[in-house]
């Protein structure tokens, strides 16, 4: 059977701009969908202007636009608006990260659309969402990471609150808004009708936030920062080999006992202090430093080695150099090369998501050139003339 990908078929209007918008728009034109990128003429999304820098291209803006065509129309321009409701009209699905009220004022929210095209399914995804005293405030990835809590739990004890590495703000409210967008298109079948997906970045990190919550409500005590190990699974911490520190997780009592007799830690194992899981994590302070003399005698593959022939779960801590060596990375295909028309080659991230009757690349074509496809969508969605669309750019339509 030939393999396709799942949202053949589907058209998206995006017309977000940076990271959570158009990671949201990328899955779903890495799953197959027709993802029109509808930018502002002459500069284009925001990250067409951030680093690094292939020559004058973005590798930023390359990295969440692959699989897109790109489209420039002037909302300021009548003519512009007409042609963006036109392409309504033929879209499943329309993406945008305005703040709240920002495209009523064009008299293209979603009320109005859904008018031209009941079908449509309209993701807003803003920092604070529609509703509630701060829908109108501005917000960026860190603005909801401090926000929403998740700063205050990463770090060390002793250090400062602490933003995670990866832009997690955005990008979770990207994946939140994809799997809304799918429950929306499902649930057309039924209706007949689209409806509108309002995703608030502050909403999804507290959506994240996992078993902080839980131990605040049981244990009336305020989460904080306790470094690079687990608040109620011990040992299951960064630990210091011989040459850096590596990841081990002892998740239960069977596992644990296992290690302190491969170690030869009899003592470790007949301790009441660290029986059980519980112990183990409120006798932490006393638990390291035995980890520490443990594990400082070996190198990290040498523990590696032992500790998965004992089926005790542990692993290196990667810089990025060493993520995109490695074995497994490389036969899941998350690593793919695109061929940019201006910046040639680059590798990025692919997709992890795997299906057994996709292809298991992703890559059909990279990041778009700013207008790169006015002629040809005009054209083929709209039936425009070469003189119209001639008209339009001289309009200052495009």
């Amino acid at each position: 059977m030939t393999k396709s990908y799942p949202l053949t078929g589907l058209r998206v209007l995006d017309l977000s701009r940076v990271l959570a918008g158009p990671y949201c728009g990328m899955v779903l034109a890495d799953l197959g969908a027709e993802v029109v990128k509808i930018e502002i003429p002459g500069t284009g999304d925001d990250s067409r202007s951030f680093g690094p820098f292939v020559g004058a291209e973005s590798a930023y803006f390359m990295s969440l636009n692959r699989n897109k065509k790109s489209m420039t129309l002037n909302f300021k321009n009548d003519d512009a608006k007409d042609i963006f409701r036109d392409l309504v009209k033929q879209a499943d699905v329309l993406v945008e990260n305005y703040r709240p009220g920002t495209m009523e004022k064009l008299n293209l929210g979603y009320d109005a659309l859904s008018q031209i095209n009941p079908k449509l399914v309209y993701a807003g995804i803003s920092g604070f969402g529609n509703t509630g005293p701060y829908r109108l405030k501005a917000a960026y990835d860190v603005v909801v990471q401090g926000m929403g809590g998740i700063m205050s739990i990463t770090g060390f004890p002793d250090g400062l609150p602490t933003r995670v590495g990866a832009s997690i703000g955005d990008i979770t409210a990207a994946l939140f808004g994809v799997i809304g967008i799918l429950a929306a298109l499902n649930k057309r079948h039924e209706t007949g009708r689209g409806q509108m997906v309002d995703v608030s970045m502050l909403d999804c990190q507290v959506a994240i936030l996992e078993n902080a919550i839980a131990r605040y409500e049981v244990t009336g005590q305020v989460p904080g920062r306790i470094g690079n190990r687990h608040p109620s699974i011990s040992p299951f911490s960064a630990v210091p080999a011989a040459d850096g520190h590596m990841i081990v997780a002892i998740g239960n009592d069977n596992l644990w006992q296992q290690f302190c007799k491969l170690v030869d830690r009899t003592d470790l194992r007949e301790d009441t202090r660290y029986l059980t899981n519980k112990s183990r994590t409120d006798n932490w302070a006393s638990l390291e430093p035995e980890l520490i003399k443990i594990f400082n005698h070996k190198t990290i593959i040498e523990w590696i080695d032992t500790l998965e022939a004992a089926g005790i779960p542990c692993g290196p801590i990667n810089t990025v150099d060493k993520v995109l060596m490695d074995p497994q990375i490389i036969a899941r295909n998350m690593i793919e090369e695109s061929v940019h028309p201006i910046a040639g080659k680059i590798r990025m991230a692919g997709s992890p998501i795997k299906m057994s009757d996709a292809p298991e690349s992703v890559m059909r074509y990279p990041a778009p050139l700013l207008g790169q496809h006015n002629d040809e969508l005009l054209a083929q969605l709209l039936n425009l003339s070469d003189a119209e669309i001639r008209l339009l750019r001289e309009k200052g339509a495009l």
